[in-house]
């Protein structure tokens, strides 16, 4: 199964019409169904595993990246991700020409959240690349 097939199944089991990602990503219409290799340049990939909830790996090629247990996220991370995530959504969505809004003009709801997901991404990836990084014990066994 290719990326676009899997983006389909995702999107009928989820009950979400090819037509709305499509317009909330700002696609053309007809854009998904037109893609004759079965894949997506690399952008729109982000964009739509972003979308929907799912690793860019799983996208392409159906798994999920393996981890660790070792460098899992605990409770505690999940914890402190969360209050990141408040405090960026926070400043995303204030009214105060924050960093939403163009001379006074909101910012769409979806592209809010498609750059929350991002972010929100991004801090889970960065909790257990520095996990691994700086583990003390990782050079204990190589005495």
């Amino acid at each position: 199964m290719n990326s676009v097939e899997r983006v389909k199944v995702i999107c009928k089991e989820r009950k979400i019409p090819i037509s709305k990602l499509e317009k909330d990503l700002e696609f053309a219409n007809g854009y998904i169904g037109q893609l004759k290799k079965g894949s997506f340049p690399d952008d729109r990939l982000s964009a739509i595993s972003s979308y929907l909830g799912v690793s860019v790996d799983y996208l392409m090629n159906g798994e999920e990246p393996k981890q660790t247990n070792e460098f899992a996220l605990t409770a505690k991370d999940e914890k402190d991700i969360a209050k990141d995530m408040e405090t960026i959504r926070t400043k995303l969505t204030s009214k105060d020409d924050g960093p939403a809004s163009f001379d006074g003009e909101d910012i769409d709801e979806a592209e809010v959240e498609l750059v929350l997901d991002s972010i929100e991404m991004m801090l889970k990836r960065l909790k257990r690349i520095n996990k691994e990084k700086y583990n003390p014990n990782k050079n204990k066994d190589k005495k």
